[in-house]
């Protein structure tokens, strides 16, 4: 078989056993990921139990002419990709600078500790983590409140202080993601060859400089990636995080609500599976936008590290 006119066949038949191997991975991906996407129809009906998800009648973009009128996508839109953005820097920042402290710490036993410490929140539910908060800030019985009248001073009744709630939930997803993108980051500095660093040591460099000149530099296409990564979820709220925390919070809904806590109340309150498809869809359509553009960017400045 010719390599240059079939190559996809010329590889199926030089590299059966790797094509197996991924068979099963392949029909997974088919079976939960690409069938229910038949479901977008959705978007495009005005569904009823009656006649089912193909019965129902067709409505065209109606659907998201009433999500868009409803007042609520500019502002879900916005707190969606304005927390993503937020928790994209900041945990990014927190898990460099982390990996970084580990990589320079000394003691075998100390590290493995130290790393064990940190990734075990990612275990932790969102459920625990929110009854955590809930008694650390209720305005009751609250921790925090239970300071301050000790020390003489007036309770903060914060589940209803809007300007609050970002900084909450910013930290909540920095205690809960740091700890597993600070081993990814570790991993990418162990790799880095020892001898640049035994080098830097017999020119003087000190420790900041070795950081700075060889640790930032060789762990950059790792960031790149991650990065490029956490941008096609930039539309994606981490609906459990938002959802327990804040406890669907009706006082903070304004700086809380996230297109995914929306979909979801939209779905229970009022049964509009129609909108409330259309509104997932859009979400997904921006997030794959905000891919293409992002790699397009790194693809011209580094064409390496672009995703594809």
């Amino acid at each position: 078989m010719d390599k240059k006119k079939h190559p996809f066949l010329y590889d199926l038949s030089h590299n059966r056993t790797k094509w197996l191997m991924l068979l099963p991975a392949a029909v997974a991906v088919i079976l939960m990921c690409y069938i229910p996407m038949a479901g977008i129809v959705l978007a495009f009906k005005e569904y009823n139990y009656h006649d089912g998800i193909f019965g129902s009648p067709w409505v065209g973009l109606e659907n998201f002419r009433y999500f868009f009128q409803s007042g609520k996508a500019f502002t879900t839109t916005r707190n969606t990709i304005l927390y993503n953005i937020a928790f994209l820097f900041v945990n990014t920042f927190l898990e460099i600078v982390c990996a970084i402290l580990l990589s320079e710490l000394a003691g075998k036993w100390f590290k493995r500790i130290t790393q064990s410490v940190m990734f075990l929140p990612y275990f932790i539910s969102w459920v625990v983590v929110g009854a955590f908060i809930y008694n650390m800030l209720n305005y009751e019985f609250g921790a925090v409140n239970t300071l301050l009248r000790q020390l003489g001073m007036e309770p903060v009744d914060i589940y209803s202080k809007k300007a609050l709630w970002p900084f909450i939930l910013v930290a909540a997803s920095a205690f809960k993601s740091v700890g597993y993108g600070t081993v990814m980051y570790l991993a990418s500095i162990m790799n880095i060859d020892g001898q640049l660093f035994e080098a830097a040591d017999l020119d003087g460099a000190n420790m900041w400089q070795k950081i700075k000149y060889i640790t930032l530099p060789c762990i950059r296409p790792t960031v790149v990636i991650l990065f490029l990564l956490a941008i096609g979820t930039i539309m994606k709220g981490d609906f459990q995080m938002f959802w327990q925390v804040t406890g669907n919070n009706p006082m903070v809904l304004d700086v809380t609500d996230v297109i995914d806590t929306y979909v979801t109340r939209s779905l229970l309150n009022l049964q509009e599976f129609g909108m409330t498809s259309a509104a997932g869809l859009y979400q997904s359509v921006f997030s794959f936008i905000l891919v293409l553009i992002a790699n397009r960017i790194v693809k011209k400045v580094e064409p390496d590290y672009a995703l594809f």
